[in-house]
């Protein structure tokens, strides 16, 4: 079964920019047979032992400070988009008021909090709030809050805290085919804590199907980095978020689409991002590329006359950020997505299948007033947004929760 793995042409590639962990989660993701460790057998019940949680939930046995809260993360690397939602949301609730301390459980490369917290202040965001490594570093706090499903775990283990929240971001046990780190990641949903989403669809999904109770907050962009820049030519550009490690985002749905359109519109030039696709047969011109710096993207989807952004799960940051630059997006239909895009005012929303995001796609590029109302109304989409009034928000929320305690 592991050599199924090896044959894989870009094997050399997951191993270099995912590590051996990320390799297997990448093989699980993509339904392949997950291979053993390098050395000696698989320890499962050691692995999944961070699970383990009381039978009846603890109750605080010290005093809990007011407008206290712990942030329990996974680790992260630089770039990662959902990090840096929690860091801004840390950093806009410090000037509401809020005192806050971040613990990463799980496996971690940093050799201490203090290591963690400059790599935050210097690459994401400038937040006052204090880092620990590993539950033992946990503080007593009015709020303690999950961000995802495995720091779940250990939110409800934590005793010294009088409230528990899920920071919801993506319907996460959905990230894995029907298996136990589905069950595991679906677990978490039922665990009675209190949850704020990202977006309406999230809100109603765990209040719905879980019976959570749930506030619902919405997306903004970084407004100093995503605007429109000027187009040097007039070549048709196509972007296209090529990111194949993410099955969620549709990769090959995507490049059979974007083969149908180079079909039809021979002239139109593709850009694909998000990560290395080299390693891919793509049978059309193209230019791979790869990891954009984050300073060079504004003017990349300021290049492109329509971008292809497909979202299987919850809608990703992406689209406000590219029609912030002035380029229309083309993405699938579904309530994941329509609780922020409108089709054919925001966005062009099409069914989930080559032949539909190829028609969306020829829409756009040669329908010249559709492509004009698009751009118009996602730059106003976008400018409405705004990260501070979504804290305000959730700082309400919070002060909804405790005082009914």
């Amino acid at each position: 079964m592991f050599a199924l793995l090896k044959k894989a042409r870009h094997l050399p590639l997951l191993l270099r920019t995912l590590g051996v962990r990320g390799t297997l989660r990448y093989a699980r993701e993509r339904l392949l047979p997950v291979p053993p460790p390098p050395a000696g057998k698989l320890d499962v019940v050691g692995f999944y032992r961070f699970l383990q949680t009381p039978t009846v939930v603890p109750a605080p046995t010290v005093a809990l400070a007011a407008r206290t809260l712990n942030w329990v993360i996974p680790s992260f690397q630089l770039g990662s988009g959902g990090h840096l939602n929690i860091f801004r949301m840390v950093y806009f609730l410090e000037k509401l008021g809020h005192r806050q301390h971040l613990v990463i459980v799980g496996e971690t490369s940093y050799r201490s909090g203090d290591d963690a917290r400059q790599q935050i202040r210097e690459h994401f965001v400038p937040i006052e709030a204090s880092v620990g490594i590993g539950e033992g570093s946990l503080q007593p706090a009015e709020f303690t809050v999950a961000t995802s499903w495995d720091t779940a775990y250990a939110v409800r283990r934590f005793a010294e805290t009088r409230h528990r929240i899920y920071f919801i971001q993506d319907m996460e046990a959905d990230f894995f085919p029907r298996s136990s780190s589905y069950a595991f990641a679906e677990a978490t949903y039922r665990f009675g804590f209190v949850g704020i989403t990202a977006g309406a669809w999230l809100a109603e999904l765990m209040h719905d199907h879980y019976g959570m109770r749930t506030f619902g907050i919405g997306f903004s962009y970084d407004k100093e980095r995503y605007r429109p820049l000027p187009r040097r030519d007039d070549l048709r550009r196509v972007f296209f978020y090529a990111r194949h490690v993410t099955p969620r985002r549709g990769f090959e749905l995507g490049l059979l689409a974007l083969e149908r359109v180079s079909r039809a519109l021979p002239d139109v030039h593709f850009i694909l991002a998000g990560w290395d696709s080299s390693v891919y047969e793509i049978p059309f011109p193209h230019l791979d590329a790869g990891v954009v710096s984050l300073d060079g993207l504004a003017d990349l989807y300021s290049q492109c006359d329509v971008a292809l952004v497909i979202s299987l799960t919850n809608i990703s940051l992406l689209p406000l950020e590219v029609m912030a630059c002035g380029c229309p997006v083309v993405s699938n239909r579904g309530r994941n997505v329509e609780w922020l895009l409108t089709d054919r005012q925001t966005a062009m929303l099409t069914d989930a299948t080559p032949e539909a995001l190829a028609e969306g796609l020829i829409q756009v590029l040669e329908d010249d007033a559709l492509r004009r109302r698009l751009v118009d109304n996602g730059l106003a989409l976008a400018r409405s947004t705004d990260w501070a009034t979504e804290a305000k928000r959730v700082h309400e929320y919070l002060e909804i929760i405790r005082q009914e305690a």
